[in-house]
């Protein structure tokens, strides 16, 4: 990566009529806010169906997308829907998402629409599932688990489909065909509103950052569908289970749940199921962080019955025998790894060994001066976050830092006060010799824990959060641009080979080519002022 800075906002904390973010016209003009603001990436989430906890890192595929994210205006301008079936679907507006009320409100207007789609539409969205066959695999583990009243599927009364049995799987994909076919159409409309958005996106000369979860859900259709690359016995059961051990984010650690991988099976196979994994994700984002990266090395595996993640034990991971296979296989997309938690010798080894840029959070920073967070300690090959979605917000952090590691920030970045901290904060990651920088978008606004993301070890109420429609101000990316400039952080936009996709009557008009970008500080000499 060259010298650049980006934002982190995940697609549901877009601002929405709708009641959560989706892939339309907000979509679209947040991207117009990150070019105008001088960054070069818009990190996102996992962008798969939410699982338990509405987590995007606990989804039931990690190839499907998310069908809350599809955009019903965009449905509705290719007549699937009509004006009074968007109003019925308006919400008032909030800063919170309510999951349970989208998810009994979503589904009957997206039958609604399927129920409209015939023609070519309907061809195009058969050929979507010839060309990819995790879609076939996803639609009728969603088909069964609504037909057998939402079981997992270990617990499907059918042996034979519960253990994907190719003539019961046959036999199901007949009895249930009306079923799957909607979840493919589902499937059609979220990838095909992407492949517009990403089109968008990169032609405003932005590129997007996903994270890879490294592990999958039990009940899901990856591993229902792909048992043998997954530790569990005869009836679909783990022994142990994926987690970490008590860390800086929990004292009992996190108990995750998920089942753990047969790596020695993985590996006689060529690593097939990753590369298949990678390649979906290739199609999402330029960019993947190799979420808990130092599982690659080794692991946390607790026995499954287990309370807490406190009992366990290190196992060794894949190393070098995965990463050089996806290294080699995907030259053309960057990885950056998620190397937090709990970090040993042997994961800096297998960080440098792989070439993959780690990551530095100044929130973690404030200890004393040897901390390798710190900006003075880096090396350019690295990403500096303020925090992650797993953090605090900026002005949240400093609130409930125990007053030394505030005293030692203050000293440090030689301002006092909350609000002298977070812009310096900001200007400190901006500054430092790290190669990006990312910064929540809630630091940019100064919002305070209220507006946190998500709080580990806490099963319910995250992944809530949402922009206000008029945040993302044209001010705001002014200041925004002025720093990021300043810090040589600003990108020179090529001009686009086409221009970029745009949405009659909601979407902003479509930009020209973007000029090389200038530093907005040398004539001005301002360098400082509401938003860092």
């Amino acid at each position: 990566m060259k010298r650049s800075a980006g934002i982190l906002l995940p697609i549901f904390s877009l601002p929405s009529e709708y009641g959560i973010g989706s892939l339309g016209a907000e979509a679209r003009a947040f991207a117009n806010f990150l070019q105008d603001a001088g960054q070069s990436w818009w990190q996102i989430l996992p962008v798969g169906p939410a699982g338990a906890g509405d987590s995007p890192y606990a989804s039931e595929s990690t190839f499907a997308g998310n069908p809350l994210f599809i955009d019903l205006e965009l449905l509705a301008r290719d007549g699937l829907l009509t004006e009074e079936e968007l109003a019925s679907a308006r919400v008032p507006a909030g800063d919170k998402i309510d999951y349970a009320a989208l998810k009994k409100s979503r589904e009957p207007l997206l039958r609604t629409a399927f129920s409209r789609v015939s023609g070519e539409a309907a061809e195009a969205a058969r050929a979507f599932a010839e060309d990819r066959p995790w879609v076939r695999e996803y639609a009728l583990y969603r088909a069964a688990k609504r037909h057998f009243g939402n079981l997992p599927w270990f617990q499907w009364p059918d042996g034979g489909l519960r253990r994907h049995q190719p003539e019961a799987v046959e036999r199901w994909r007949v009895e249930l065909a009306e079923e799957t076919a909607f979840e493919v159409c589902v499937q059609h409309w979220f990838f095909t509103q992407w492949a517009a958005l990403k089109a968008y996106v990169n032609g405003l000369g932005l590129g997007l950052i996903g994270d890879l979860p490294i592990y999958v859900s039990l009940d899901s259709a990856d591993v229902w569908s792909e048992r043998g690359e997954f530790l569990l016995d005869k009836e679909g059961r783990p022994a142990k289970v994926a987690g970490v051990p008590p860390d800086y984010f929990s004292e009992d650690g996190q108990l995750w749940g998920n089942p753990l991988y047969d790596w020695e099976a993985m590996k006689r196979g060529g690593f097939g199921w990753w590369i298949r994994r990678v390649e979906g994700a290739s199609r999402l984002f330029d960019v993947i962080r190799i979420d808990h990266f130092r599982g690659l090395e080794s692991y946390w595996a607790v026995p499954a019955g287990s309370e807490t993640a406190r009992v366990g034990a290190w196992e060794k991971g894949p190393g070098m025998d995965l990463l050089g296979v996806l290294s080699s296989w995907f030259q053309g997309i960057a990885f950056i790894a998620e190397d937090l938690g709990i970090l040993t010798d042997g994961v800096h080894r297998l960080r440098e060994e792989s070439g993959l840029p780690g990551m530095k959070v100044l929130e973690f920073a404030f200890s004393d001066p040897s901390n390798a967070y710190l900006p003075h300690n880096y090396r350019p090959h690295c990403v500096c976050y303020t925090g992650t979605h797993d953090n605090d917000t900026a002005a949240g952090w400093y609130a409930s830092a125990p007053p030394r590691e505030r005293a030692f920030a203050e000293k440090y970045l030689g301002v006092s006060g909350g609000e002298n901290v977070r812009r310096a904060l900001l200007r400190a990651g901006l500054g430092s010799a790290a190669e990006l920088f990312v910064a929540q978008m809630q630091d940019y606004l100064a919002l305070g824990s209220e507006s946190r993301i998500n709080i580990p070890g806490v099963a319910e109420g995250n992944w809530r959060w949402r922009l206000l429609p008029g945040q993302a101000r044209p001010e705001l990316a002014e200041e925004i641009r002025s720093q990021t400039s300043l810090y040589g952080r600003c990108p020179w936009i090529p001009e686009p080979e086409s221009e970029p996709e745009t949405i009659p009557a909601a979407e902003p008009e479509a930009r020209p080519a973007a000029e090389p970008v200038a530093n907005p500080t040398a004539e001005s000499g301002e360098t400082d002022s509401l938003a860092i």
